[in-house]
């Protein structure tokens, strides 16, 4: 019972903050863009949780099982990717005082292309943030809303089917958890998300550095025990130069997360539209490097926790999950670091989901009623809109858990390779070339690259045994980019 209090109470907060924020005088320019007044201090500060989902509370700290500390190469290359971002796309974007950042494409190569960049916008953003929510849907599911547990199995451990025993099933708990959502972002929109988001980084952080301050007492280590126990750990490997083959190579992961930032912040709609409500061009610049430096720290935290979690399974006799998003869950969703681990677990995952799919609904219903239907200033349509996309948000989350097999975080990129490679083809052809292109061939070309990506993938993979990993992306970019340059406008 103390979760769901705790978890009631958190909603609460972010109600109360909606309420503070949005005014009664709340517009389209409100939902949308804030105004242009959100200070670039809280917006950099909330970007950092909106940044880290869900998914990397549960699955970064597992990462270490299987690949050690390798992920940082990644999150290097976000550091490079988010400069990237600053310098060359933010000017743009301010520039042309855009709502979103697709109608660049209206402007620069023509009406398809501006479609077909906002409906891999809307795919890409509502499968992505549907895969990110499932994460906290299930949390709940299994520790607060679902069934009573088997106290004869597992020793009385709770083992994920529940703990308070409501009994509500999934299909209700999605749609519960989505209106919420829905609720607190309904009026003040983007403005509403600049100030909730710094409540629930504060939150998600809090949760992590007291989640490990607990695993520490557990294995009975000072903070310069845990230091040292870290950096002997044979999973605290970070780089890999030597190996040209594994994923884990150092310039593979360095510059897919360098075209990752670039395509999923600098290019997605949800993760500019908060960055876009900055005064200044030089705000937003300052935002954005800021919460790109703090970024990989962030994620080094994530990981020290998971070194941390796998010794305290040695010292206890514990067998590591098969998967490593079971990691962190065995100890802070079961009760072995007591009570108190297990409701910082749930208000961590709360935090973080929250960050990012709320911003997912905002920025859906901006594109939807900009890009696809082209009314910017009916508030009538902005608002049925974001009741639809919450609908259609919670139907992709359900059928999310139907299909999921594979690590959530891995499952998260590989459909970024496909969906978010043909928006860096076309932006990139925008932007670095004066070129014209067939406007009518575009929607062809943005599809057509996906499909010979994957065939790709598939005979390669057949025929080696290599399959592609975040380098996904850069590859389905240059098709993309090679199909505008081929199919030059008459």
């Amino acid at each position: 019972m103390t979760i769901l209090i705790v978890v009631l109470a958190y909603f609460g907060v972010l109600l109360l903050v909606s309420r503070l924020t949005a005014g009664r005088k709340a517009t389209n320019e409100t939902f949308y863009r804030a105004n242009r007044r959100a200070p670039w201090y809280m917006v950099a500060f909330g970007m950092v949780g909106a940044s880290i989902s869900g998914v990397t509370f549960v699955s970064v700290p597992g990462m270490v099982l299987s690949t050690d500390m390798t992920y940082l190469q990644t999150c290097l290359g976000f550091i490079v990717g988010y400069f990237v971002v600053a310098f060359v796309l933010l000017p743009v974007y301010y520039r042309l005082n855009l709502t979103t950042i697709y109608t660049y494409l209206l402007r620069r190569l023509g009406r398809r292309s501006y479609k077909t960049g906002a409906s891999f916008f809307l795919l890409s953003k509502m499968t992505g943030a549907a895969v990110r929510f499932f994460v906290v849907c299930i949390i709940l599911q299994r520790f607060v809303l679902g069934p009573t547990p088997d106290p004869s199995q597992n020793g009385g451990v709770i083992s994920g089917d529940g703990c308070l025993g409501f009994g509500v099933p999934f299909w209700i708990t999605v749609p519960i958890l989505v209106s919420l959502i829905w609720l607190y972002t309904r009026r003040g929109g983007i403005k509403t998300l600049v100030w909730t988001d710094t409540f629930q980084t504060i939150c998600m952080f809090s949760a992590l550095i007291l989640i490990i301050y607990k695993v520490m007492g557990a294995l009975d280590y000072s903070l310069s025990d845990a230091v040292v126990a870290i950096k002997s750990d044979a999973r605290s490997r970070m780089f890999v130069f030597d190996d040209w083959v594994t994923k884990q190579n150092f310039w593979k992961q360095f510059f897919s997360g360098m075209f990752i930032t670039i395509v999923m912040t600098g290019l997605d709609q949800d993760m500019m539209q908060k960055n876009m409500t900055c005064r200044t061009l030089r705000d937003a610049q300052k935002d954005m490097c800021t919460y790109g430096f703090a970024f990989a720290p962030a994620n080094l935290l994530f990981m020290c926790l998971g070194i941390l979690l796998a010794q305290l399974a040695a010292r206890q006799g514990l067998s590591l999950p098969a998967s490593g998003d079971e990691l962190l869950p065995m100890f802070a969703a079961t009760g072995r670091l007591g009570q108190a681990a297990l409701v910082l677990f749930v208000v961590g995952i709360v935090a973080a989901s929250f960050s990012s799919a709320d911003s997912a609904l905002t920025s859906l219903t901006t594109s939807y009623c900009v890009d696809i239907r082209e009314r910017p200033g009916d508030e009538r349509l902005r608002r049925r809109a974001h009741v639809g996309m919450a609908v259609v948000f919670t139907v992709f989350i359900v059928l999310f858990r139907l299909v999921n097999s594979t690590s959530v975080i891995d499952a998260i990129y590989v459909m970024c390779g496909y969906t978010y490679g043909p928006l860096l083809g076309l932006f990139a052809f925008g932007l670095f070339t004066k070129r014209r292109t067939s406007d009518r061939l575009v929607p062809y070309i943005c599809i057509a690259a996906p499909v010979v990506c994957f065939l790709l993938d598939k005979t390669i993979a057949s025929a080696t045994g290599y399959h592609f990993g975040y380098e996904l992306l850069m590859l389905n970019g240059l098709l993309t980019f090679c199909g505008l340059w081929i199919s030059k406008c008459k």
